[in-house]
């Protein structure tokens, strides 16, 4: 199944531009609110639309967040061997766990406002949790999951660098640089959620391309070390790190300027768009 945020409505995606409305085929079962929609999980995840429910059309820009409210919002640093080479650091032995602040969260097709400073792409699986709890084995993981979507960890390469400790949530979490979508994807739609390919192109030249399989610490893994520590709550975000290939770490370095076109994607999930202007 694929479920979309439609105009801040929740709907189920069933085709290229058509969505049947949760609540009205629902009966009013399930409410209209896509972060809502979570916390009922357990008793949406076995419901499908009606064959005659009435489908509406919808355009790209009614899509937004279809993770919209989380509680928490987790993201993983250096989860890859060839960007931790990369970025001249070693290969972390326990998950690099940082966040990135609700307000910078924003729908797959945006317009982002470039603040002073390097702004640089990283591309990355989320996954948004749909039954919580503390204390998961990685082998029962993926079962809490309630699917997967495309994001951008957009990053403020100055700010992250500023004192005497990196700034990781903060230069990561200004206006629009947490890009999620474009839909939710439930796992049982995916041939194997552990290696989906991944990728970004920036005006039409392809600057990543990788397999979630090359994580250093795959989902599961993720899920059970953080729930060792914190309970994670239905409709939690998990951004879970990006493959090499970022500007920070070319030579010369790269960052993205007004005019810019990120175009993000997982093979099976979709892709997501953003270009990028001055701060006016």
């Amino acid at each position: 199944m694929r479920i979309g945020n439609i105009a801040g409505r929740a709907k189920v995606i069933v085709g290229e531009a058509h969505a049947v409305d949760i609540e009205t085929a629902s009966g009013g079962r399930f409410g209209s609110d896509p972060g809502e929609l979570y916390d009922r999980w357990e008793q949406f995840r076995g419901w499908t639309p009606p064959a005659d429910a009435p489908v509406e059309r919808f355009t790209r820009g009614d899509i937004g967040n279809p993770a919209p409210a989380p509680r928490q919002i987790f993201a993983i640093g250096l989860n890859y061997r060839d960007h931790a080479a990369e970025s001249d650091m070693a290969v972390p032995p326990e998950p690099a766990v940082f966040t990135k602040f609700a307000s910078s969260l924003a729908g797959p097709f945006t317009q982002v406002a470039l603040p002073v400073g390097n702004v640089d792409w990283e591309v990355e699986l989320v996954v948004v949790i749909g039954r919580g709890g503390r204390h998961i084995p990685a082998t029962a993981a993926w079962r809490h999951v309630a699917g997967a979507t495309v994001g951008q960890d957009l990053s403020e390469r100055r700010l992250q660098a500023v004192g005497p400790v990196p700034q990781f949530s903060l230069a990561k979490s200004h206006r629009g640089f947490g890009p999620i979508g474009p839909f939710l994807v439930t796992t049982d739609e995916l041939p194997d959620p552990d290696d989906l390919v991944l990728g970004c192109s920036l005006n039409g030249e392809q600057v990543q391309k990788s397999r979630t399989s090359h994580m250093i610490f795959p989902v599961p893994e993720l899920i059970a070390r953080l729930s060792a520590v914190t309970e994670l709550w239905p409709g939690d975000v998990i951004f879970t790190g990006t493959p090499s290939g970022v500007g920070a770490g070319r030579t010369p370095q790269r960052f993205l300027a007004p005019g810019d076109e990120l175009v993000s994607s997982i093979d099976g999930v979709g892709e997501i768009r953003q270009t990028f202007v001055a701060v006016a």
